[in-house]
């Protein structure tokens, strides 16, 4: 079915020879078949899940997945040549704490992965009902959140990673991290690319679109989405395009995301409006975090400074018009 679906794509679309085609992976019930499966029709990088090696926080999650069955999918990846491999790690997840949490990380880091994601847990029982068996004693306070995502950087950076922000990790010789090194680094709603101004195409059940300046979602049932696909129509049932102002705000802050920079000199001079009048708001948002050392803000440009790497998303919240209560500080929501 891999190798069917696979060529079926081929034909469709013309692939560039550099292409980037990456696949995410469950190593639960994988086999080395599905993998020379994917090989076979031009995949070349891997991303799997590992969010805690630990068996009292898996348990807890119901995702029993050992380390050495980890080991193995990533061995079995580098024989059959992909050329980039990725784990993703969880922080805040139940009864996880920094001393059982570095176990996880130096494992991963004796693994030795190309790229790692840390993502923070949101615990949000109201919207997901599985989360529901989550007791809320079981979690990690902000506090020893915050402490985890210390440990995190610390330990993959003191490893020879670079820390991308927004909680992402490579080696120095990584496009990533290049492209981030010469301000080419963009970032989607699916994370930090090398691609800018690609459109996104989405195909299947509540996939999300991006093409120019708007964004389209599929129907989120299959029969839904199979009638709709046998009436030759197409399977968008609610779309959104960006205004001039959200266009602004987003190019402000994906900038502050992918380079911790922001020229506002030259937003201004593209948008044609005086930066500090139009975001009076968002600058006195931000004065806080520059009383607490987490920027620089001059009359040209606004710094990220190293420590205010760590909370990137809420430096960024200023800018977004739709988030209220912008002057409060909701650091626990991001954390």
């Amino acid at each position: 079915q891999i190798v069917s679906l696979g060529k079926y794509i081929r034909e469709s679309f013309t692939f560039d020879d550099d292409a980037e085609v990456s696949v995410e992976i469950d190593p639960r019930g994988l086999t080395r078949e599905h993998l020379e499966a994917f090989k076979e029709i031009g995949f070349n990088r891997i991303s799997m899940g590992v969010q805690d090696f630990d068996p009292e926080v898996q348990e807890a999650i119901n995702r029993i997945q050992s380390e050495d069955m980890t080991i193995q999918v990533v061995e079995w990846c580098r024989e059959l040549g992909f050329k980039s491999i990725n784990l993703d790690l969880i922080y805040g997840l139940p009864h996880q704490n920094v001393e059982k949490f570095r176990k996880t990380v130096r494992s991963v880091i004796d693994i030795k992965p190309d790229r790692i994601a840390t993502f923070n847990y949101a615990h949000v029982p109201w919207m997901k009902k599985h989360q529901t068996i989550i007791k809320d004693e079981w979690l990690p306070s902000t506090d020893e959140k915050l402490k985890l995502l210390h440990l995190v950087i610390d330990e993959f950076t003191s490893a020879g990673y670079e820390f991308i922000g927004m909680d992402h990790f490579a080696f120095p010789e990584d496009e990533i991290v290049v492209a981030q090194n010469n301000g080419t680094l963009h970032r989607n709603f699916q994370g930090y690319s090398t691609k800018k101004g690609c459109d996104l195409i989405a195909m299947g059940i509540t996939g999300i679109s991006e093409v120019g300046d708007i964004y389209a979602q599929n129907v989120k049932t299959l029969d839904e989405y199979y009638e709709i696909i046998d009436n030759g129509e197409l399977t968008t049932f609610k779309g959104y395009k960006l205004s001039h102002e959200d266009q602004l705000r987003k190019e402000i802050i994906m900038q502050l995301m992918c380079h911790f920079y922001l020229d506002k000199t030259s937003i201004g001079d593209a948008y044609n409006l005086s930066f500090d009048e139009h975001f009076s708001d968002a600058l006195e948002a931000m004065e806080p975090m520059r009383e607490d050392g987490l920027l620089e803000i001059t009359e040209e440009s606004i710094t990220v400074l190293p420590v205010g790497r760590l909370l990137i998303r809420n430096i960024t919240m200023a800018f977004d018009e739709y988030l209220t209560d912008k002057k409060e500080k909701k650091f626990s929501k991001t954390i």
